[in-house]
C-alpha cells in the first residue's frame, strides 16, 4: 500500500535583514493612522486627551498587524519582536512629530485674539474682532495661559518672563510625544506578543 504523500504549507519566504516587508507596509499603515488621528483630535475636534489615549490602542494594533501581515511564523520570536518593535517606532515617531507641528503651528501664529465661550479673564468687548495687546507667538501663548488662571502655577515653576515660559512650554510638549512614541513602542511590543502566543503553528 503506498503512503499518501505529506501536504506541506508552504511558508512564505523571510525578508533579509531585521524585519519582514510586512512590517514595512504596517509602518505606513502606522503612519496613516497616526496622521489621521492627528488632524481628528489635534485639529478638527481638538481634544488632546483622546489623542494620548488612542496610543496604546495604535500601538497594540499595529504590533498585531505587522507580524499578521508578514505572516510570521510562530516561535520566530527574534522575527516576531522586530516586526512589532518597527511599526511601534514608526508609528510613534509620527504621533510624536504630528503633536509637535500642531503645538508648532498654534504657538507661532497664536496672534492674541480670546474667545469668551472658552473662559478666562477676557470680556466680549475684548474679543469683538480686535485681539489682547501682544506679542505674536510666545508672549500671546502665555497671556492665553494667564487668563486661564495659570500665574501662581507658572510662577512657582520658575517662569518670570517670556523666555522662561517658552522653555517650560516646549519641555512640556517634548515630554508629552516622549510619552507618546514610549507608549506606541511599549504596547506594539505587547500586540507582537499577543501575536506570537495566539498564532496557530505552521505545519
Amino acid at each position: 500500500m503506498t503512503a499518501s504523500p505529506q501536504v506541506v504549507t508552504p511558508v512564505a519566504p523571510r525578508r533579509p535583514g531585521i524585519v519582514d516587508r510586512g512590517a514595512i507596509a504596517a509602518g505606513w499603515v502606522g503612519v496613516g493612522m497616526a496622521v489621521t488621528m492627528a488632524i481628528s483630535f489635534l485639529l478638527v475636534i481638538p481634544i488632546e486627551p483622546i489623542y494620548w489615549l488612542l496610543a496604546s490602542p495604535a500601538g497594540l494594533l499595529i504590533g498585531y498587524y505587522a507580524n499578521q501581515r508578514s505572516a510570521t511564523p510562530r516561535g520566530a520570536w527574534r522575527r516576531i519582536v522586530a516586526n512589532a518593535l518597527y511599526a511601534g517606532v514608526v508609528t510613534g515617531l509620527t504621533m510624536a512629530l504630528a503633536l509637535l507641528l500642531v503645538k508648532g503651528l498654534f504657538f507661532f501664529a497664536d496672534n492674541g485674539f480670546r474667545d469668551p465661550s472658552q473662559g478666562g479673564s477676557v470680556t466680549l468687548e475684548d474679543s469683538d474682532g480686535r485681539r489682547v495687546a501682544c506679542q505674536p507667538g510666545a508672549e500671546c501663548v502665555m497671556q492665553r495661559y494667564l487668563d486661564a488662571g495659570r500665574g501662581a502655577e507658572f510662577a512657582a515653576q520658575g517662569v518670570t518672563d517670556v523666555s522662561s515660559f517658552t522653555r517650560l512650554y516646549w519641555q512640556q510638549q517634548l515630554g508629552t510625544a516622549g510619552l507618546l512614541l514610549g507608549l506606541s513602542i511599549g504596547t506594539s511590543a505587547l500586540g507582537g506578543a499577543i501575536y506570537g502566543l495566539t498564532r496557530p503553528k505552521t505545519p
